[in-house]
């Protein structure tokens, strides 16, 4: 289904559930199964790992089940935490969470109505989610969520109803690659001789995109530094990612590996460099120093922290522009972003690769 129509279906119900009795909490005994549902793309799981993480740490014994879509339930299946992973995009799964038993829901959208409507309705007598807009009606709990937090640390706040509290982020890794996801890029390794880094060109919003031609220059000008270099992303980056290698400054690996096997690749990299997309963030859990840049997007919430990481943002008046997801059209030629030049770029690699004692 388009966004555009899930979006407005989003407004009709938020219209109606305005009208809804807001939900009382009930007595429940030690947590044993636990519903998390995360709607959206592949960065709002990543920075839900850690939420698992202190979930299976503080209850040990409990099945934790995350109710996502197809986009995005690859990362839960690289997650070191065992979860049941259902999808809202697949009748019969999304029918099971429905008529389920929990002990606790926690919905970790940030604003649309639809997920907390699900929790609304899931049977748990605990419902934890944050009170955007019309959406305070409809938990037992509902917690105030912020864009000026980085996401995964506003994300932990939704436990601090269980007793727990808020505690500073586990370092990554977050992510875990199984030995037989390695072996799915045994063939592409062989192509590519000794160490290398990684490019993603890509990110699922448009306006978030740096350009073909100076990825292209990019890609050269770590070819003459004597690296190699992958690119990476999905069926949908194949002819930026043939643009880029056609001279024959890297590896063109776009559309030959599922999502877990993108990873991989990520993983065996000493650096990625990448704009604001979920391929960034995957590059972030799985411990890997990166390179990227933010203009749209709100970097104090979503760009990756820390000496292993280079964020370029130039801070234009009219940016950031994204919030919940919707960006509106550029009257400034996306400058905030083609504004980075190909220059700044690689001196950002070249510091991380010395910062991090990569020669």
């Amino acid at each position: 289904m388009k966004i555009s129509l899930l979006k407005f279906i989003d407004r009709v119900v938020g219209g109606v559930v305005r009208f809804w009795p807001a939900p009382s909490r009930r007595p429940h005994g030690a947590l044993q199964s636990i519903l998390v549902i995360r709607p959206g793309g592949i960065g709002d799981a990543v920075h839900l790992l850690p939420l698992l993480q202190r979930l299976r740490g503080c209850f040990p014994t409990a099945r934790i089940f995350v109710l996502g879509e197809r986009r995005n339930v690859g990362v839960f299946v690289l997650s070191p935490v065992k979860v049941t992973v259902l999808c809202y995009d697949r009748p019969l799964e999304f029918l099971r969470s429905l008529i389920s038993q929990y002990d606790v829901v926690i919905d970790s959208e940030q604003w649309h109505c639809l997920s907390a409507v699900v929790a609304r309705m899931v049977r748990a007598p605990v419902k934890i989610g944050f009170a955007g807009n019309v959406r305070q009606r409809l938990f037992t709990d509902p917690l105030p969520y912020s864009q000026e937090k980085y996401e995964a640390e506003i994300f932990l706040s939704l436990l601090t109803p269980l007793g727990i509290p808020y505690k500073s982020l586990p370092p990554p890794p977050w992510l875990r690659i199984p030995y037989n996801i390695a072996s799915e890029i045994t063939s592409l390794r062989t192509k590519v001789d000794g160490r290398y880094l990684v490019l993603f060109p890509g990110a699922s919003i448009a306006a978030r995109r740096w350009g073909a031609e100076r990825f292209r220059l990019l890609a050269r000008a770590i070819y003459e530094i004597g690296w190699q270099v992958v690119v990476v992303g999905g069926r949908d980056d194949c002819s930026t990612a043939d643009a880029i290698c056609r001279d024959g400054w890297g590896h063109d690996f776009s559309g030959q590996t599922s999502l877990a096997g993108t990873a991989a690749l990520i993983a065996g990299a000493d650096l990625l460099v990448s704009g604001d997309s979920g391929l960034l963030h995957i590059g972030v859990a799985l411990g890997i120093p990166t390179v990227s840049f933010f203009g749209p997007g709100i970097a104090e919430k979503w760009a990756p922290r820390g000496e292993g990481h280079s964020v370029l943002n130039l801070q234009l008046p009219c940016s950031p522009c994204t919030l919940f997801g919707t960006t509106p059209a550029c009257k400034n030629k996306l400058a905030c972003l083609s504004g980075i030049s190909v220059d700044a770029v690689i001196q950002a690699v070249k510091k991380q690769l010395l910062q991090n004692g990569i020669d």
